[in-house]
């Protein structure tokens, strides 16, 4: 089936189409920019949607809202929602346009908040939302971008678009919340921290997935397929991030490094890092994740190199990612599944371009 919508038209065009759509690709490594490269004019059709949705906020936060939206990232979510619906080259259905949208107004907003919490001063190499407007109007931006999300959201002509992002949402934020109630605790398993993660990340990667191919139309064993391909890519990718906060170069990344361990948040490293140290070292490292003492992060890089914590990290990932490929297994020979399974090998290539 399919729950097509009229899309948005931009009331402000981007200036180039390939310029709009440079900066998600550069970032990349060459080997797999061809992926990306596909997206061209689908990335240019969201840039034009998100351009046009600042019409809708208030004189008096457009700026602020305009701030967030025009930082050129990744879009790795709207490529999951255009490759998961993969219909043909050339211009995307508006459906996938605009619930592209949707899903990237969610994650700007969930970016917006984390920077709040963890202090963070660089996203996307310059200042975050909470560094150049104050934290407490910066939390507030957050939370309009996830009402305007939404409402965009009601604008299709089922209530199930509106309904699986809604609970996507309430899932991330259920996430960070966990997250943000054990900060400074060690008293955490790994069931735990996958837990939190499933939520905080995974979920929307899941629910791009799940939507791109539901509104293109695809078969309910492979929308659900989908899914469980995102999922699993989400939690790498998660994991992709915990160990860039460790072992990534700042002004490669281009945010704050660091953040979470100053932070007492206990992702895979720490959590390998506390597995192998001496029972002697390990109290020390524990009372750092709990505030006692300063964090002393150059002598825990220096651990983490000596028992190989980066390798454990790598290998996590690699399991969700084969978990990911194994759920579209049935579906090796369509176009949407050849897609997705790309996006799984550029994560697999950023992860080794970490320590090269």
């Amino acid at each position: 089936m399919s729950i097509l919508a009229p899309s948005a038209a931009g009331s402000r065009q981007a200036s180039d189409d390939a310029g709009s759509t440079s900066g998600h690709v550069g970032g990349l490594s060459h080997a797999f920019a061809p992926a990306f490269l596909l997206l061209r004019p689908h990335l240019a059709e969201l840039d034009r949607c998100l351009r046009a949705q600042l019409d809708a906020f208030e004189p008096e936060i457009r700026a602020m809202a305009d701030y967030c939206i025009d930082v050129a990232g990744k879009r790795i979510r709207p490529a999951l929602v255009f490759f998961s619906g993969w219909r043909e080259p050339g211009l995307p259905a508006p459906d996938l346009v605009r619930v592209a949208a949707v899903i990237e107004l969610i994650h700007l907003a969930t970016l917006v908040h984390d920077d709040i919490m963890d202090g963070a001063d660089l996203r996307r190499n310059r200042r975050t939302a909470a560094r150049e407007y104050g934290s407490t109007a910066a939390v507030l931006l957050g939370d309009a971008l996830f009402a305007h999300a939404l409402h965009l959201a009601t604008q299709f002509p089922t209530t199930e678009v509106c309904a699986a992002v809604s609970e996507s949402t309430r899932r991330v934020c259920a996430g960070e919340i966990a997250q943000t109630l054990r900060r400074g605790s060690v008293d955490i398993t790994r069931a735990d921290y996958e837990r939190m993660i499933d939520l905080k990340t995974a979920e929307l990667f899941r629910v791009s997935c799940f939507l791109g191919s539901r509104l293109a139309g695809l078969e309910p064993d492979f929308v659900e397929a989908a899914a469980c391909f995102g999922r699993h890519l989400g939690i790498a990718y998660q994991i992709y991030d915990d160990l860039t906060d460790f072992f990534g170069e700042e002004n490669r990344v281009g945010k704050t490094l660091g953040t979470d361990f100053t932070n007492g948040k206990l992702t895979l490293p720490i959590f390998v890092l506390l597995e192998r140290l001496p029972p002697a070292e390990r109290g020390a490292l524990e009372a750092e994740v709990a505030g006692q003492f300063p964090p002393q992060l150059a002598v825990r890089l220096r651990q983490m190199e000596k028992l190989g914590v980066f390798s454990a990290g790598v290998d996590a990932v690699n399991a969700e990612l084969a978990a990911a490929g194994t759920s579209l297994a049935p579906w090796a020979d369509l176009a949407p599944a050849k897609h997705l399974v790309t996006l799984a090998d550029l994560l697999r290539g950023q992860v080794a371009a970490l320590k090269n």
